[in-house]
């Protein structure tokens, strides 16, 4: 699973570098992203004919709500994570994998041992892509130029490598950017979006241990990534 991520040690000129995020677009770094945030994020817009697709950046509400959700509170902390192995069929996810991929810019996640939060990051220490889904919700009767909810769910996958040693999940992590362009191409066949999601596709990850600052989800500072007090090192 991913409960809590990391966008701290890359600079903003380089993410823009990297992903069209734009300039509007307020990027901070960020050293524990928890449910109910609002995240940074690509999404692919449509353009006017049906293969035009524009990337772009945009803030969304970690935690989705779909489309047809009566109260945004009914699901939110329920959905930050979407299962690879049946987000094609889960009432909460299904339009949003049809439809409304995206990408979820990191450059680390926490997971836990017992009571020692670990942090894991590519083995380059590079940022990345988490595969995403988002969604669009009003409530229901509200007018078209009332501002909808744009919420997102991390895909996860079976735990690969030295995850494995914390826990049986983790986020989908794209390799790089042909993967990325394929996630969120509404054309890229449904079989194709699956391989993406194999744990043998993501890239090398190497973790280390840091401190339980992390624990605290409204902590959101640098010594989150302090040596831990006391854990059990691998």
């Amino acid at each position: 699973m991913c409960g809590r991520y990391t966008l701290a040690g890359t600079d903003p000129s380089h993410l823009r570098a990297r992903w069209p995020i734009g300039e509007q677009l307020e990027v901070r770094r960020r050293f524990n992203v928890a449910p109910g945030d609002d995240v940074l994020a690509v999404v692919a817009r449509r353009g006017d004919g049906p293969s035009d697709q524009r990337p772009e950046g945009t803030l969304l509400r970690w935690g989705l709500v779909p489309f047809w959700a009566t109260d945004p509170k009914e699901l939110g902390v329920k959905t930050i994570n979407a299962r690879a192995e049946t987000v094609a069929e889960r009432p909460a996810f299904r339009d949003a994998f049809e439809r409304r991929r995206c990408l979820i810019l990191a450059d680390g996640f926490y997971e836990w041992s017992g009571a020692t939060p670990h942090w894991v990051t590519r083995a380059d220490g590079g940022p990345f892509a988490f595969a995403g889904l988002w969604a669009s919700w009003r409530p229901n009767g509200a007018a078209r130029d009332v501002e909808p909810l744009r919420s997102c769910s991390i895909v996860t996958t079976a735990a690969a490598g030295s995850v494995r040693r914390l826990h049986d999940r983790m986020p989908v992590i794209l390799a790089g950017e042909e993967q990325e362009s394929l996630w969120i191409d509404g054309a890229t066949a449904v079989d194709e979006l699956h391989a993406l999601c194999r744990p043998e596709s993501a890239p090398a990850l190497e973790l280390r241990a840091v401190s339980r600052a992390v624990n605290d989800a409204r902590h959101d500072e640098p010594d989150c990534l302090d040596p831990p007090e006391q854990a059990a090192l691998f």
